[in-house]
């Protein structure tokens, strides 16, 4: 059903392309669009536009009707990656103890106390290299 659907939908794209294509340009402002063009009828400017508006409407229709169509067999789904079903142990919960060895947060806070207990420098001075 949504591959029927995918290929009305493309077809309306199509034409709704060549119909809005084929229409008067309004842009006198710029010095285009002028002369008689190949459809310059006020009936077929009307015909065009009513064209224009239906396809505009199916297209809408259609790409609302894919979208609900792509959520419909959509389940919400745990981002834990465990399904709902399963329980949680029966033991009690062990704490994490924090890494021993430090980690790089630790180290950056290292750093940091030995550049304060430096002693400030008396004149300006180079930067040197570590």
């Amino acid at each position: 059903m949504q591959t029927v659907i995918i290929v009305v939908h493309l077809k309306i794209v199509a034409t709704l392309i060549a119909t809005v294509m084929l229409q008067k340009s309004e842009g006198g402002g710029l010095g285009m669009g002028g002369g008689a063009g190949f459809m310059s009828s006020r009936g077929t400017a009307n015909l065009l536009s009513r064209t224009t508006a239906i396809l505009a409407v199916g297209f809408f229709a259609t790409s609302l009707l894919l979208s609900w169509l792509a959520g419909y067999d959509r389940k919400p789904s745990s981002i834990i990656g465990t399904p709902a079903s399963q329980s949680q142990p029966a033991g009690p919960a062990t704490p994490i103890s924090p890494p021993t060895s430090g980690g790089i947060l630790d180290s950056l806070k290292k750093s940091d106390e030995q550049q304060q207990n430096q002693p400030a420098p008396s004149a300006p001075e180079a930067p040197r290299s570590q």
